[in-house]
């Protein structure tokens, strides 16, 4: 028997090899790149609709966020039609408070839609870098078609995106295009990575992806990496069967070891935006608001934890 190995064997020799060193390392929390972690912790807004722009970022700075993850969008703390007098005057309240507005959360899908423009162009000239567009549905008659009726509304969108200089992140969220990150990342491959990458959401990608899929995802995102969402979630069974409920950051499936020194090994340095998800509790308005800026407090000390263990350090903390 030869004793040489062929070509094709060497480099998957190789493969299997690079690919375990690769999981060792996100594995393992040994791999602390230079700095530490030098993204912006950002607040997701949603949880907060009744605080005013000002006082929104009085809470996230109390606590300890450095940034704002400002909605843009029905319901949102800006409303789509009126972001070009609006936006600038929620990003300048923020920043007078000296947090940062390094993203905003859309619900734009089209560059045909009335408010891309106004919003894209608006942000872009406030130098907030990153936007989050609408989502896409299976109507699971034609998947294909369904696909790449999406994708070319998305590839307008990038481009609209690029026009003005903003990037776009998709996130992958259950039950959408994109929810399996696979098919949309046969879509965002073929676009410039300068301005089309993921928003990437570990919590979607577990119910998705079971043990081990939401793995591949993660290392299927990670060159073309823009934005991070943090929740959390556990299956429960209900009355009508099982279905997913979201928890506080380490009380659910994701496992943040593991994602965390993933995203240190891939060198990720961008916005991580905090969202508060479940349910919090409050016998009026204003103890709910109170509670709900404890309970994000509790998640982000949680998460700055495994950031500090992943990358090292997160910069600028003492």
């Amino acid at each position: 028997m030869s004793i040489e190995l062929s070509r094709r064997d060497f480099i998957g020799t190789c493969s299997a090899a690079a690919c375990s060193v690769s999981l060792g390392m996100a594995e393992a929390s040994v791999f602390h790149p230079g700095g530490g972690y030098s993204g912006t912790l950002c607040l997701f807004s949603k949880p907060l609709p009744g605080m005013g722009w000002q006082r929104l970022a009085q809470a996230a700075k109390s606590v300890g966020f450095g940034g704002i993850d400002l909605t843009v969008r029905r319901g949102g703390h800006v409303q789509p039609e009126r972001a070009t007098e609006d936006l600038p005057k929620a990003v300048e309240a923020i920043r007078e408070q000296g947090l940062d507005v390094p993203m905003i959360t859309t619900e734009v899908t089209s560059a045909d839609d009335p408010a891309a423009g106004a919003i894209l162009s608006t942000a872009a000239k406030l130098s907030i870098p990153f936007f989050k567009p609408g989502y896409y549905q299976y109507k699971m008659i034609n998947v294909r078609r369904e696909l790449e009726s999406a994708a070319s509304q998305f590839r307008g969108l990038v481009g609209l995106g690029k026009q003005y200089g903003i990037q776009a992140g998709y996130h992958n969220h259950e039950e959408y295009i994109g929810a399996p990150v696979w098919d949309m990342a046969s879509v965002i491959d073929m676009l410039d990575s300068k301005w089309a990458g993921f928003y990437f959401d570990a919590r979607h990608a577990v119910a998705e992806g079971g043990v081990g899929g939401w793995k591949i995802a993660v290392n299927l995102v990670m060159p073309r990496l823009k934005m991070v969402a943090a929740k959390d979630f556990l299956w429960q069974k209900t009355e009508t069967g099982w279905a997913a409920s979201n928890c506080p950051l380490g009380e659910g499936m994701v496992d943040w070891k593991y994602f965390v020194n993933a995203l240190a090994a891939g060198g990720f340095q961008g916005p991580i935006s905090l969202h508060l998800e479940y349910d919090v509790a409050g016998e009026t308005a204003a103890a709910r608001e109170n509670n709900i800026v404890a309970a994000l407090q509790r998640d982000l000390q949680f998460l700055k934890t495994r950031l500090r263990e992943g990358y090292g350090a997160i910069a600028g903390e003492r």
